[in-house]
């Protein structure tokens, strides 16, 4: 993950997208040849998953827990250097809303999971994360299944630390089912292109206000 071409490869991928091994060859700045030695080496790791369709084939995170791998790693790397600036994107939507693989991140999810804590939604305990009885209610009361969600391999609630926030955020199956939600629901759409969330003013107030 160490290698420039490398990282470069795994956080395009940051956004939960499946991408072809020209357009990761162009991110990471190298010859298709080189790339397709980097790709390999990202399978064998176990970090990459691959999919076929046609003549063509696509990679993306092999999960959830690589794509937390990777949003802690950069903010490692950005402490690492010790530089008195901001951490994260510069982009102030990128910061404010983004996606993090399937989840959401950036300074409006690092209130909302202050908010579950706070309310009592979810209970932290030793760096573990749970929902309690009063969360699966008011998740229901939001539509969504909380039963479904247990019934799957994948932890209910996990936490991501905020690569630009340096605080959590909710991941896990129900940070990715609450971030289908908001889309479902008309509050918020991804920018074209871009891991950039955009809240609609409806979603504005109700996730501001989602539960308090």
């Amino acid at each position: 993950m160490g290698d420039p071409a490398r990282a470069n490869m795994l956080t395009s991928l940051m956004g939960g997208q499946a991408l072809s091994a020209s357009e990761l060859a162009e991110v990471a700045g190298v010859a298709a040849a080189t790339a397709s030695g980097h790709l390999v080496q990202l399978l064998d790791g176990g970090l990459l998953a691959v999919e076929k369709q046609g003549r063509h084939r696509y990679y993306r995170l092999a999960g959830p827990d690589v794509a937390i791998a990777i949003e802690t790693l950069m903010d490692l790397a950005q402490r690492s250097r010790r530089l008195q600036v901001r951490p994260g994107p510069r982009d102030p939507e990128m910061r404010r809303a983004r996606v993090c693989y399937d989840h959401l991140a950036g300074e409006c999810a690092v209130a909302f999971f202050a908010r579950l804590t706070r309310l009592k939604l979810i209970a932290l305990d030793d760096g573990a994360v749970a929902i309690t009885s009063r969360g699966e209610r008011r998740f229901a009361e939001f539509g969504i299944d909380i039963a479904a969600l247990k019934s799957a391999k994948r932890p209910v609630c996990r936490t991501c630390l905020d690569w630009s926030e340096r605080r959590s955020h909710l991941a896990g199956a129900l940070g990715a089912r609450l971030l289908d939600r908001l889309f479902e629901l008309g509050w918020a759409r991804r920018a074209e292109g871009s891991r950039i969330v955009r809240f609609t003013p409806l979603g504005e107030t109700g996730f501001a206000k989602l539960f308090d």
